[in-house]
């Protein structure tokens, strides 16, 4: 199924050529590919009413897929073919796995939701992607959920604008998980993912609370320049050869406690506007120092005092010269 909409439109010309969340549901029933190209997507889509079918292959699906169907006791789950492309879309509704009781959507070809407009919210939560991921330059409105999803190849959210919460509770990331300048409006949950292979937050914001406590860095994350403003939480969080935070910015409480550091780590040039929480000794002890002079709260006191100082002692030596 493909729809590509070429040229300037007004707004009631682009609604009179929208597309139906039931035209593509169709589409995915038949086992067709989706591709949307400037159109507007009406309606809610929802995966669950796709029709359940025997679980594919197995030697498609790593063992620790296997090993979570085998937990849940599925035989059966539900199969996007794909490709399933979605370029400069306006989606005015839902698109939701919505599987509140369980089951799996396994997307077998790639998904790229690039440039796209969600007015509303996404949930991909308890879905397999087989294929490549990419959900760059995309603005989500409200939730942003990826709850137990697992990407099997990379995945892009590079410039991707997150709204009022986004959620990847458990989720898996066997290739490489690429954020960016990537920018969380609200709650940010990373709360025991694994990343097993390259993860890039550098340039990224977080504008609200974040956690990413008990998650598991395979390989050295790159958190280089990125801004959290609220509190942020790496409890318990395992980063196996090290970790990149160069030139990050923590406004609030950032909580390292319990988490460990197999390899090294560096946090040169980082600002921590309140003192950090670390477990680790030697980063304890880097950074018990900011509770004094490399407070940067602390710091900016003493350029005031500094600078009353200078401008008395100028006066006092006009005074004298007067004399």
């Amino acid at each position: 199924m493909v729809r590509i909409l070429a040229g300037d439109c007004s707004q009631d010309e682009r609604l009179a050529l929208a597309v139906t969340a039931q035209e593509v549901l169709t589409a995915l029933q038949a086992r067709q590919g989706v591709e949307l190209d400037g159109v507007t997507l009406t309606g809610d889509l929802m995966l669950d009413r796709l029709p359940l079918e025997p679980v594919p292959d197995e030697d498609t699906l790593p063992a620790f897929v296997k090993e979570r169907f085998d937990r849940e006791s599925l035989t059966e789950v539900r199969v996007v073919k794909g490709p399933l492309i979605l370029r400069d879309v306006e989606v005015q509704g839902i698109l939701a796995t919505n599987l509140l009781n369980g089951g799996y959507v396994i997307v077998q070809g790639p998904v790229s939701i690039t440039g796209s407009t969600f007015q509303r919210s996404v949930d991909f939560s308890r879905t397999i992607f087989q294929g490549h991921v990419d959900f760059s330059g995309t603005k989500i409105g409200y939730e942003g959920f990826f709850i137990q999803a697992v990407f099997l190849k990379n995945a892009t959210f590079t410039q991707t604008a997150f709204g009022t919460h986004s959620r990847f509770h458990k989720a898996v990331f066997a290739g490489k998980a690429l954020f960016q300048e990537a920018v969380f409006h609200g709650i940010a949950e990373f709360l025991e993912v694994g990343f097993e292979k390259e993860a890039d937050f550098s340039n990224a914001r977080f504008v609200q609370g974040t956690g990413f406590s008990g998650s598991q860095f395979r390989e050295v994350p790159n958190f280089s320049e990125a801004t959290f403003e609220r509190e942020t939480y790496f409890r318990f969080s395992q980063f196996e050869k090290g970790a990149n935070f160069r030139g990050g910015v923590f406004r609030k409480a950032a909580d390292f406690t319990e988490a460990t550091f197999g390899g090294e780590s560096d946090f040169s040039r980082v600002v921590f506007e309140e003192p950090p929480q670390f477990t680790d000794e030697g980063l304890a002890n880097q950074f018990r120092s900011l509770n004094g002079l490399q407070n940067p709260k602390n710091q900016a006191g003493l350029f005031v005092i500094a600078g009353l100082f200078l401008v008395f002692f100028y006066f006092l030596l006009r005074k004298k010269k007067s004399n």
